[in-house]
């Protein structure tokens, strides 16, 4: 659908038919969830990274149109494997997005269809609401010839009230899958203000940045011991001064997190920096330290302290 046609498509949209309401994007890990939301949204809200189980926290995107308000919520990938309470509150999160909700975007990735993905569509059994499929990453199939046979195998499995091939990463075909979500829709006033993004808070937002920098610069394994906790946030004029703790789970992680006199700290910290500077417009002030909260990851109590609530 050209730009012209999905003006004319809100456009004819009359006042008294304005729709509302929650949008589920599911799917297993690192299919593209969070970059899909962003960029439907057309700003960064959700953090991004190649390694699965970046998202933690149920996260609401708010997408304004002028005859719909959109919340689209972006969940932790459903995975197999709760052997950590911090993985079972993974799942609880993901699946506690799918009640009262409006409609379903299960996203995948391309030709792949693994058993993660046969078990997030299972999960999908009981649900009542629409149900879209968003093929992501259709970009990178080199083959074009396989994905018509592909998206054949994967409608066997389930009537899907639509299926929109996209590309998140390069913008493509979002239109027809916002026009699929959008028709879906009950009929209802907004349901947040025309200015509000997201339902998270700046401290929560600019902690997830520092934490997409451990994602990306630590090994495989410590990112998912890490946790990032803002307690100091002052917005002055021109500036805003912002001071972070990382919590890693044993004292031998600190010095891995902090690196050779403090080096691996301060490439986390600039690349974190830089990045609030983009989304703040203005010059921030950021100060890191690393402490240690024993097994936090299997610790429910520590959980809660940490923000990680059903």
């Amino acid at each position: 659908m050209s730009g012209d046609q999905y003006d004319q498509y809100y456009e004819a949209t009359p006042d008294d038919a304005r729709r509302s309401g929650l949008c589920a994007l599911v799917g297993r890990p690192n299919v593209g969830k969070s970059t899909l939301l962003n960029a439907l949204l057309g700003q960064k809200v959700s953090i991004v990274t190649r390694k699965p189980q970046t998202t933690r926290h149920r996260i609401l995107g708010v997408l304004n149109r002028p005859a719909a308000q959109v919340v689209l919520v972006d969940t932790p990938g459903l995975h197999e494997g709760g052997k950590r309470a911090l993985n079972r509150q993974l799942n609880r999160a993901a699946l506690g997005a799918l009640e009262d909700i409006d409609v379903v975007v299960l996203v995948t990735r391309g030709t792949e269809w693994k058993d993660e993905d046969q078990r997030v569509l299972e999960r999908l059994d009981g649900v009542t609401a629409p149900v879209i499929l968003a093929v992501n990453q259709v970009d990178r199939i080199r083959d074009k010839r396989q994905l018509l046979p592909h998206l054949d195998r994967i409608t066997r499995l389930r009537n899907f009230d639509a299926v929109v091939p996209v590309s998140a990463h390069r913008h493509e075909n979002l239109e027809a899958l916002e026009q699929e979500v959008v028709q879906r829709m009950p009929e209802g006033p907004p349901l947040f203000p025309a200015d509000q993004i997201t339902d998270r808070d700046l401290g929560f937002r600019l902690g997830e940045l520092v934490r997409e920098q451990l994602m990306l610069h630590l090994g495989e394994e410590l990112p998912y011991t890490t946790h990032v906790q803002v307690e100091a946030l002052e917005q002055e004029e021109g500036v805003t001064r912002i001071g972070a703790v990382i919590w890693v789970e044993t004292e031998g992680q600190k010095p891995i997190v902090i690196g050779r006199g403090g080096e691996r700290l301060k490439r986390i910290g600039t690349a974190a920096r830089k990045s609030m500077e983009a989304q703040l417009g203005g010059r921030v002030h950021l100060e890191l330290w690393a402490r240690v909260k024993p097994r936090w990851t299997d610790d429910q109590r520590a959980l809660r302290e940490l923000g990680y609530t059903d």
